[in-house]
C-alpha cells in the first residue's frame, strides 16, 4: 500500500511512545527508519525485522560508558535497538571531535545497526567528517561502512560479503570515527577478502530522496497494521485519562 511520509512518521511516533520510548527517543527513532527508506536503503524492512523485539527495550539498562577519555569511548547498550541509543553515541563523538580535533566511539551490544545513518548525516551537516564500521552475521559474515564529508548533505554507503572470520567481541559492535581535521569518508575497500561488494554512492542517495518526496513511500500492509495496532497503546492510554479526568476535579 501506499503512504506519505507525513502519515508514516506519524505512526512511528506513536508506536515508539506506546513501547515505552522516552519523549526525545521515539522521534529519533521515527526518523532515523523515515530517514532510511526514504533516501532508498530499506528502512521498512530494517524496521520489520526490529519490530518484534523493540518493546523489550524498555526493560535493559540504558547504555553504560565502560570507558572514556578526551579522544574515545568505549560504550556498552546493553542489547538495546540503535533507534533507542544510537543517536547519543554519534553526539558524543561529534561533542568530542569539535574539542580535539578526532574522537572513537566504539558501542558494543547494539542491534538495528543500519539506522545510525541519519545520525551520521545529521554529524556531517554539522561540520564534522564522520564515519562508521560494523559487521552483520555469523557464517556469512558482511562488513558495512557508512561515511559522510564534513558539511556534505548526504552520506555514502557500502556493504560487502567478506571471508574474514568474526568473534564474539565484533558481534554487534561498531565503531564510529568522527574529525573536524581528516576528511574520514571513503567507501568500503576491495580486498582479497571482500566479494559482491556494494556501493551507493552520496548523489544516489540524494536522488533516491527525490524520488520519494515525488511519489511517496510504498509499505506491507501487514507491517502498516503492525505498526498501528501497536501505536493503539498511546490512544488507549490517553482515552482512559481523560475518562478519568472527564466531569470534575
Amino acid at each position: 500500500m501506499h503512504v506519505s511520509m507525513i502519515e508514516l512518521k506519524a505512526a512511528l511516533r506513536r508506536c515508539f511512545e506506546a513501547t515505552g520510548y522516552y519523549v526525545g527517543n521515539y522521534e529519533d527513532a521515527a526518523n532515523m527508519i523515515l530517514w532510511l527508506e526514504k533516501h532508498g536503503l530499506k528502512g521498512l524492512e530494517e524496521l520489520q525485522r526490529a519490530l518484534p523485539y523493540i518493546s523489550e527495550d524498555s526493560s535493559k539498562p540504558l547504555s553504560t560508558v565502560i570507558y572514556e577519555d578526551s579522544t574515545s569511548a568505549i560504550i556498552d547498550s546493553n542489547g538495546r535497538s540503535a533507534l533507542n541509543c544510537i543517536a547519543a553515541s554519534v553526539d558524543l563523538a561529534h561533542a568530542k571531535a569539535l574539542e580535539n580535533g578526532i574522537a572513537t566511539v566504539t558501542v558494543h551490544n547494539c542491534h538495528n545497526r543500519m539506522f545510525i545513518l541519519k545520525a551520521l548525516t545529521d554529524c556531517g551537516r554539522r561540520g564534522i567528517s564522520v564515519t562508521a564500521y560494523w559487521q552483520n552475521g555469523n557464517q556469512t559474515v558482511t562488513e558495512h561502512t557508512a561515511a559522510i564529508k564534513a558539511g556534505e548533505r548526504y552520506p555514502s554507503y557500502s556493504e560487502a560479503v567478506t571471508n574474514l572470520s568474526t568473534n564474539a567481541t565484533d558481534k554487534q559492535a561498531m565503531t564510529i570515527i568522527c574529525s573536524s581535521r581528516v576528511d574520514l569518508a571513503s567507501s568500503l575497500q576491495q580486498s582479497k577478502g571482500n566479494r559482491n561488494a556494494r556501493h551507493i554512492s552520496a548523489e544516489q542517495i540524494r536522488l533516491n530522496k527525490e524520488y520519494s518526496v515525488d511519489f511517496g513511500i510504498d509499505i506491507d500492509e501487514n507491517l502498516w497494521a503492525d505498526i498501528n495496532r501497536i501505536g493503539e497503546g498511546v490512544l488507549v492510554e490517553n482515552s482512559e485519562r481523560s475518562r478519568q479526568g472527564a466531569g470534575g476535579r
